[in-house]
Order: structure tokens, then sequence, then C-alpha cells
């Protein structure tokens, strides 16, 4: 695809989520979609952080933890700190972030399987931290968050108050959606750098990389950190939403389809998370028609599109080009 076309189809898509789809809400009533595409949305963003460890050949089960851990870190500040929500949004992400470097600074070195097994028990750690911190309020969890208030800089308001507004739900929806695009663009200019680059020799062979003097622990840890930011400011971001937050927010199985959403649109596109996100969550709605054969259903599902489809949904844009 060429700068023009890929260009053309950036605005396409930014025109569609941007405009087409408010006015197609707005002209249905159906404003509880806002709620649903702004869930697509966020979900979507911890979903590019965990591709991004992917990205380094590193399988992470563990992104709920710091969802839910951004998610504590943003309402104990808006609620006891008395901070806005817009400055304890990258504040989150920052904690997050901090995490990880200290979580992956001795496992990150190991093999992959064992970075693996350690993730996969970290979401269910920070839920029962949050059952017994005292500042967490255990199983009662945190309530009657308020909604996001004005974000002023040098006294000018960017951003006006959320309960002066007469659609909150649209506005959240165009803040996740702006959020969602920022994100995935950062992620598709990290691929398409020196970085991104260095990071791909990991795939391939981690000794060849070591032996040319990549520093592989560096990469690894720093791919981990900006994961864990974007599971920060997500998990945050819901909390606003919500206006709750409970030790239950975010669970195991919450971290497995950050996984999936991955597989299912393909680890080998930086988009592959947001498109994997939108099937998963539409197909499991879809899917509850169908009682208590839902789970059966959606397994199947999913086992025959890794078998046909490997590389994700997106690989049949590959398919369909390398056709004569």
């Amino acid at each position: 695809m060429g700068n023009t076309q890929r260009w053309a189809a950036v605005g396409l898509f930014l025109l569609t989520v941007l405009v087409l789809v408010p006015l197609a809400i707005s002209a249905s009533g159906r404003v509880d979609l806002y709620y649903t595409l702004t869930s697509v949305a966020l979900l979507s963003i911890a979903s590019g952080g965990v591709w991004l460890t992917f990205y380094i050949g590193r399988i992470n089960i563990g992104q709920g933890a710091f969802a839910l851990v951004g998610g504590y870190v943003s309402a104990l500040l808006v609620t006891q700190g008395g901070i806005s929500f817009w400055w304890t949004l990258p504040l989150a992400g920052i904690f997050c972030a901090f995490l990880a470097v200290l979580i992956g600074l001795p496992i990150l070195r190991l093999r992959g399987v064992y970075f693996a097994m350690v993730t996969l028990v970290l979401t269910e750690v920070s839920r029962l931290s949050a059952l017994a911190l005292p500042f967490t309020n255990g199983a009662k969890g945190i309530t009657s968050i308020p909604l996001p208030s004005e974000l002023q800089v040098f006294g000018i308001t960017l951003i006006p108050a959320f309960t002066r507004m007469d659609n909150p739900k649209l506005a959240f929806y165009l803040m996740a959606v702006v959020m969602m695009v920022l994100t995935f663009a950062v992620l598709w200019r990290i691929v398409n750098s020196r970085l991104g680059h260095l990071c791909r020799s990991l795939q391939q062979n981690e000794e060849l990389a070591s032996s040319i003097g990549v520093n592989i622990a560096y990469l690894r840890v720093l791919a981990y950190a900006i994961s864990s930011f974007l599971g920060g400011i997500s998990g945050a971001s819901f909390v606003a939403i919500s206006q709750s937050l409970y030790p239950s927010s975010f669970q195991t199985t919450d971290s497995v389809n950050f996984m999936l959403n991955c597989f299912l649109g393909g680890l080998g596109f930086v988009f592959g998370p947001m498109l994997g996100t939108l099937l998963l969550y539409f197909g499991w709605d879809l899917l509850f028609a169908t009682g208590r054969f839902q789970l059966l259903i959606y397994s199947s599902l999913m086992i025959a599109l890794m078998l046909w489809l490997p590389n994700g949904v997106l690989s049949l844009m590959d398919r369909k080009g390398a056709k004569p």
C-alpha cells in the first residue's frame, strides 16, 4: 500500500469513528452503543500493549493486573487526593510502567516460558492485594467516583467538565477513540522505527541479535513498560466511565481475552488488536442467544479460526494480495 492509499485509509477511518458513527447513533437513538464502542476502544488499547510484548517474542497473560492497578491509582488520586482525572491518567500509566520495570528486570532475562508463567498469576495477585490492602476499601471497592472535571492548561479550558455536558456518553466515546488512535499511531511508529527493527530481531534469533550488540534485556523491559503503561491508562479510563472500582473489575479472564484479541486480529499486524477486540467483543454478545452453548460455540470458533487463520483475520489481506 502506497503512502497516498495509506493516508486515505487513515482519513476514512477517522471520518468514520469521529463523525459517521456518532451521526448514525444519534439518528438511531441507540445511545447505549456509545458505552459498547467506548469499551471496545479501551480494551483495544490494553490489547495493543499485549501485542507489543508479543512483538518481542514474549507471551503476556497479565495485562488485567495493570488495568486494575491503573484503575486504583486513578480512583485513589481522584477521590482521596482531589486530583483531576486528566492528570491521574498519565500518572496511572507511569506507575504501572514502573511496576513493570521492577517485575521485568529479573524475569525478562529468563526464557519466555517463565515470563508467561509469572504474568499468568499477576492479575490474581493484584486482585487479592486489592482485597487485602486497607486503602483500597477491600471488597466494597471505591464508589461514587466523580465524572472527569475540566482540563485547563495555562488558564485555557481544553476539555470541559463532563458533568456540564448534555451527553457525557458521547464525550467518553470521543475520548476513548482519540486515545485509541494515538495509541496505535505510536505503536505503528515504534514498529517502523529503528527500535522496532531491533525488537523484530528478537523474534528471529535472540542469540544472534545479542552477538551483534543488541541490548536484549533493555528492549524487553522497555516494551513491557510501554505495554503496562497502556494497560494502566485503559484501566483508569474504565474507572472514570463506570464511576466505581472493585477488585473483581479486571480478572484473569480479561487478561486472557487481551491476548486472544491479538491472536484473532493478527500478531503480524499493528492494528490486529483493534480488529480482534471488535470481533471478539461483538462475537461474544451475538453468541449470547445460544444460551448454554455459548461457551462451546465460542471455543470451537476460536480454535477453527486459529487453525484456518493462524496469523489472524488480517492475514486474509495478504492472501488476497498474493493471488495472481
